[in-house]
């Protein structure tokens, strides 16, 4: 705590020196009388100039996961040594974080006192916070002294993206051999009726088609399809990012990751994560509520990193990309890295599709014809990117965070319905 004088003690110097002039100059003795409840004052509070207040302060979130959107209580704890007539306590939050009530309380402490504070946080965009600072400010006994101080409190409070509810998916071309919610293309022990087949040796007797058998005179069995999962992997493409870093491409990448990779869990299928960017992380397939968890703490720990080097998917390790797995691009297109990677999974026959986060929404107003010539040049090539991968048989949908991302994941499983690849770019 820093301490300095008050403009009431500049006020009440004054006031002495003014009386004890007057007095001198006027020769008035009776003048001094009026400086002297001030002189007390000074007297009693100037021995205490040295005497600064420690302030003591702690804070703690009611727990250290919510969801945007979510009101939580942050609780601030106080405690000083010194008697203090009037603290008054204001909590700096980072980005993504918001005080509805301004964030300021003041109280009254006596000395050894400890009060707690709870201010309401508004989450309101995804992340890790990690850091929570808090100005101080307290007036001492008839304040004639002010101090001034800053406390940091670390206290980490992730923040998960409130996901989209999905209720279709892209479904994989290639199932794996695990129980799942898929209906596979082979024929083997499952619901779904795939066909009728004469009875052969080794079949079970509950799979024979009696109506069918008593029919056509001879024994015939209900061929059924197996339910089988998949694996997906979400390619996020971590090289460049479109607009601000609470809105642009790299926040719809990642609310976009989340509700696949929700629902795809629920299903009972497989999910991986690639951050494909200048640096490269990832998240080996996996199942289950906890591989939710460690999908979602990846997504939040998401950023860029810059950086010239030129990668393809060689750098991605082999057991990260499964055999048929099926891989979702999240990407603005914008970095030849990227593109070029996309282009090399296509090639190597891996079930791509790619959702392009349009960047459009987040550039500025061209400002004059020259500009606007730029920028229909610029569109006229990426729809010419957009092609070249659908002739090399990816499906592309464009989603730019203001219509459901539902209707992007739809455009992409009618193309795959209707796809001809053409080996080409």
């Amino acid at each position: 705590m820093r301490r300095s004088a008050t403009p009431k003690l500049h006020a009440y110097i004054a006031v002495v020196a003014l009386a004890l002039a007057a007095a001198f100059v006027a020769r008035r003795p009776e003048m001094v009388l009026v400086a002297t409840p001030f002189a007390v004052l000074l007297a009693v509070a100037l021995p205490t100039v040295d005497q600064v207040a420690n302030v003591e302060v702690s804070a703690r979130w009611p727990r250290e996961r919510a969801v945007e959107g979510e009101t939580l209580s942050l609780g601030v704890t106080v405690r000083a040594d010194q008697p203090i007539e009037l603290l008054s306590i204001v909590v700096d939050l980072p980005d993504g974080l918001a005080l509805p009530a301004g964030g300021e309380a003041t109280a009254r402490l006596v000395a050894g006192e400890s009060r707690e504070f709870v201010f309401p946080v508004t989450c309101r965009h995804w992340g890790a916070f990690t850091r929570a600072e808090f100005r101080l400010t307290s007036r001492s006994a008839h304040g004639l002294f002010r101090e001034d101080g800053r406390a940091a409190v670390h206290s980490v409070l992730r923040i998960y993206p409130a996901a989209d509810s999905l209720r279709e998916l892209v479904r994989p071309r290639e199932t794996q051999p695990s129980a799942g919610n898929i209906v596979a293309r082979g024929v083997g022990a499952g619901i779904e009726f795939a066909e009728l087949r004469p009875f052969q040796p080794g079949d079970e007797l509950r799979q024979v088609n009696w109506r069918a058998t008593a029919r056509r005179g001879q024994m015939w069995v209900n061929a059924r399809r197996p339910e089988r999962n998949a694996d997906v992997i979400l390619f996020l493409d971590t090289f460049a990012d479109v607009g601000t870093s609470q809105r642009g491409t790299l926040d719809l990448s990642v609310r976009a990751a989340a509700a696949l990779a929700a629902r795809y869990l629920r299903d009972r299928d497989r999910v991986g994560v690639i951050g494909f960017g200048g640096t490269l992380q990832w998240l080996v397939p996996g199942s289950g509520q906890r591989q939710l968890y460690q999908i979602v703490e990846s997504l939040i720990a998401t950023q860029l990193s810059f950086s010239y080097a030129w990668k393809d998917v060689s750098f991605i390790p082999p057991h990260t990309l499964p055999p048929q797995a099926l891989v979702i691009a999240l990407t603005p297109l914008v970095d030849e890295r990227a593109v070029q990677a996309l282009v090399d999974l296509l090639r190597r026959g891996f079930d791509t599709a790619i959702i392009e986060m349009s960047p459009d929404v987040f550039l500025p107003v061209p400002p004059d014809r020259t500009s606007q010539l730029a920028r229909r040049i610029w569109h006229l090539e990426r729809g010419l990117l957009l092609s070249r991968y659908r002739r090399l048989g990816g499906a592309v949908a464009v989603w730019d965070g203001k219509r459901p991302l539902e209707t992007a994941i739809e455009e992409v499983a009618r193309f795959r319905r209707h796809a001809r690849v053409v080996n080409s770019f």
